[in-house]
């Protein structure tokens, strides 16, 4: 079972799961979700479950109905931004979500010899200011919006139920990671779709915040490798997954316009305070030794590869929808 299966990872994880042979189910808040309809339509293997992380109650029924040998917890309110403008639904659904995710998988699967793996999303926002460079699974946390600090919580209670109950239950602490299924309002998805509307001539201007921030960028494909390895350990455990590697949102930017044939992108770009964070986080970058060496995983698609597939998408949705191709 999938909670968030409407996102990148959720319908990457589907995939993959599909093509090893499991019956997947995806947990999707509401009877008329309307991204439910995109998933039946991609992914017509994909039984949809309705549930809210915000309702122990259906959460218990969906675990029941299901039955899971596995528990995919993806869903949060992950747009860092709209979380210091949400910041209590944020907490409830991001953190407390997870909270109730574990207690529905601990009563309907029992507190002891509990059949249920369990897989928490938790986030490099985690690390926030970060206190060591390159950031491990024994680096402290010192998050800098309410998305990390509900990340936070959701990662230690994972720890604490798997103390305390015995659960199976690992948390992925996953760096940034893109693709061409990233929503439009994450920054990545933002550049490459606006680069491949200014190539088509449909708008001038690309409008950001902060282009310094550094961050460790990979692909959304591979690390739900990632995911699926970890519940296939002996025992549980947590993972820093990452490719090691740094770029700044400029170098992102660059990369973009440079694929489209768009040499000289700094005429295209304008800054906006309104884009800014209240709390920034500089610079985050993963070492991800332990998951290379107990989980054999290692990234497949670099830098350039994400940034030129990602471009190539919007490319090709952008001239379809406006009949240019």
């Amino acid at each position: 079972m999938i909670t968030g299966i409407t996102g990148q990872d959720g319908r990457y994880l589907a995939e993959l799961l599909n093509s090893k042979g499991y019956e997947v189910f995806g947990l999707v808040k509401g009877q008329n979700n309307p991204r439910a309809e995109l998933v039946q339509q991609e992914l017509p293997f994909v039984e949809i479950v309705s549930a809210d992380l915000q309702d122990l109650t259906s959460l218990i029924a969906a675990v029941e109905q299901t039955q899971p040998d596995e528990v995919y917890n993806l869903a949060a309110i992950s747009f860092v931004a709209l979380s210091f403008k949400q910041a209590e639904l944020t907490s409830n659904v991001t953190g407390l979500g997870v909270l109730r995710m574990l207690e529905a998988i601990r009563m309907a699967g029992g507190s002891s010899d509990n059949p249920i793996r369990f897989y928490q999303a938790s986030s490099s926002e985690m690390f926030g200011k970060v206190r060591e460079t390159p950031q491990r699974e024994t680096t402290p946390f010192y998050p800098r919006s309410p998305y990390g600090v509900a990340k936070v919580f959701g990662h230690d209670i994972t720890v604490n139920y798997r103390d305390s109950y015995g659960l199976y239950a690992c948390s992925g602490i996953l760096f940034n990671h893109e693709s061409p299924r990233r929503g439009v309002e994450f920054v990545t998805r933002k550049i490459t779709n606006a680069v491949a509307r200014i190539k088509l001539g449909l708008q001038e201007t690309l409008v950001l915040g902060d282009l310094e921030p550094r961050r460790d960028w990979g692909f959304a494909g591979d690390y739900v490798q990632a995911m699926w390895q970890m519940l296939q350990q002996d025992e549980p455990d947590d993972y820093v997954i990452a490719t090691g590697r740094t770029h700044r949102v400029r170098d992102f930017v660059s990369a973009a316009f440079t694929h489209a044939g768009i040499p000289d992108w700094e005429r295209h770009v304008t800054q906006d305070p309104r884009f800014f964070r209240p709390a920034e986080v500089d610079l985050l970058v993963g070492d991800a030794s332990k998951a290379r060496e107990k989980l054999g995983w290692k990234p497949e698609v670099d830098f350039a590869g994400l940034v030129a597939m990602m471009v190539d998408h919007d490319l090709e949705v952008e001239a379809r929808k406006a009949g240019l191709s």
